[in-house]
């Protein structure tokens, strides 16, 4: 029977989260399995891997083949170097101190390689999350100084009124210190005529 280590995707529509397994190779995707050896969730940055490593590499030590996704997870996760380490120890390249020794080497670079990213992640958001800030403010301050520049016109409107009112006034003043000086002018007509009368 020959088995693979692949992918059996579960999770919701737009969201998946895969299980990896050891199944046979004719079995559905999602169908039985083996054994379930961990899971895979790419929803996340970075994407989050549970791996039993001891039985993953049981499995491939016994000529389980895994699918390419699969083996990017498991050399990712180092099964694959810990089964070429091994490969070494058993042809007599070096002891199982030594491989002992460079497995840890290399798990100690890959986890400060993994450490440095999500730091990295950190400060992208922290960045993203200034630059944010930074836009509102400015667009708030932009919203305020319209505000004051839309208040400013009223203000004027209210000053054009208040003057508008005043040359009325004024005009009306001149109108009633007018007025009397319209009624003189009858009198000095009628004058002509009360001197006609006298004649």
């Amino acid at each position: 029977m020959p088995v693979k280590i692949r992918l059996q995707r579960h999770g919701k529509k737009g969201k998946p989260f895969y299980w990896i397994v050891a199944a046979d190779s004719r079995a559905k995707r999602d169908g039985k399995f083996l054994e379930k050896l961990g899971i895979y969730n790419p929803n996340t940055n970075p994407a989050t891997i549970e791996l039993n490593t001891e039985h993953a590499l049981q499995w491939l030590q016994n000529g389980a083949q895994p699918t390419d996704t699969a083996k990017s997870i498991l050399s990712y996760k180092g099964v694959l170097m810990k089964k070429h380490l091994l490969g070494g120890v058993k042809k007599g390249a070096f002891t199982e101190e030594e491989a002992e020794e460079k497995f840890k080497a290399w798990l100690a670079d890959k986890e400060g390689r993994i450490a440095a990213k999500v730091g990295g992640l950190d400060k992208a958001k922290e960045e993203a999350r200034a630059a944010a800030l930074k836009a509102e403010k400015e667009v708030s301050d932009k919203r305020a100084a319209a505000a004051v520049e839309a208040e400013a016109p009223e203000e004027t409107a209210e000053e054009v009124v208040a003057e508008t009112a005043e040359a009325a006034a004024e005009e009306v003043t001149e109108a009633v210190e007018e007025a009397p000086a319209t009624e003189e002018t009858p009198a000095a007509e009628e004058t002509p005529e009360a001197s006609k009368e006298e004649e």
